[in-house]
């Protein structure tokens, strides 16, 4: 697997210097383990121009003076891919299965999220590391959160940076995504000017400040899964017509990272 790419550059730091900061522990009232998810996706140096306009609404996690916490993934689906289908087919009912390693904390999680009409539901337990195959204890536990026993196989991996903004008044979490990497065997992509911003709330709340800068903007909410791009982008021969035009933004963002207009 691929390095970590978790690196803020210098004006990013400075601009979240200016934030209040909130902790891990203070972070247990938002977690918002149900929840609507909004997500945006933008060119990174338009991320680092509107980022100061957030500073007096919201507060940034804050972990032993890192203002950025690392991420690693494996995500796990069916030999046929049916989870990626899902999503490509746009069902209502739909799963997401992978082992996250918190790397600051050093803590790994079995995590299943299950999207519903609308609304997800994310269901974890503790795992002392990586399962490239799955064991009885982690197939028990899908089982139990599914309904049903799936074939489940390690498909791609993944890493990024995440900054974590709390806002000051609603119970609302907007998490970040820099520095995108996917890998699998022998290949790796990296994407470093492409930002996923996510936007935690207990119902959608479009007078939320961040969700009005993004419509000032132009910027339009985009349902972008990280496994899905992953794997199309690492698996051309999947099925893909219904997931061009974020290929097409992506590509158009990435421009800026290989040095175009």
């Amino acid at each position: 697997m691929q390095a970590l790419q978790g690196v803020l550059r210098y004006n990013e730091v400075e601009i979240l210097k200016s934030f209040s900061p909130i902790t891990l522990g203070e972070m247990d009232e938002v977690q918002l383990m149900n929840r609507t998810d909004t997500k945006f996706v933008m060119e990174r140096g338009f991320f680092n121009k509107i980022l100061p306009e957030l500073a007096n609404d919201y507060r940034v996690l804050n972990i032993n003076g890192n203002l950025i916490s690392n991420y690693k993934t494996l995500y796990f689906d069916e030999p046929d891919y049916a989870f990626y289908l899902a999503h490509h087919n746009g069902k209502g009912n739909r799963y997401k299965v992978r082992i996250r390693n918190y790397v600051e904390s050093n803590l790994f999680f079995f995590e299943i999220k299950n999207k519903f009409k609308g609304r997800t539901d994310k269901r974890r337990i503790k795992v002392p590391d990586f399962e490239m195959e799955l064991g009885q204890t982690t197939t028990a536990f899908a089982q139990e959160v599914m309904g049903e026993k799936r074939e489940l196989e390690a498909k791609l991996w993944n890493s990024f940076g995440r900054i974590t903004l709390v806002n000051k008044v609603e119970k609302e979490r907007l998490t970040l995504d820099l520095n995108l990497c996917f890998s699998w065997k022998e290949q790796d992509l990296v994407f470093n000017e492409i930002v996923i911003a996510e936007l935690k709330q207990e119902n959608v709340n479009r007078n939320s400040l961040f969700y009005r800068i993004m419509k000032t903007n132009g910027v339009r909410p985009n349902s972008m899964s990280k496994y899905c791009v992953g794997a199309l982008q690492l698996f051309p021969n999947l099925k893909g017509n219904n997931f061009k035009d974020k290929i097409r933004m992506i590509d158009k963002l990435r421009t800026y990272e290989l040095g175009g207009d």
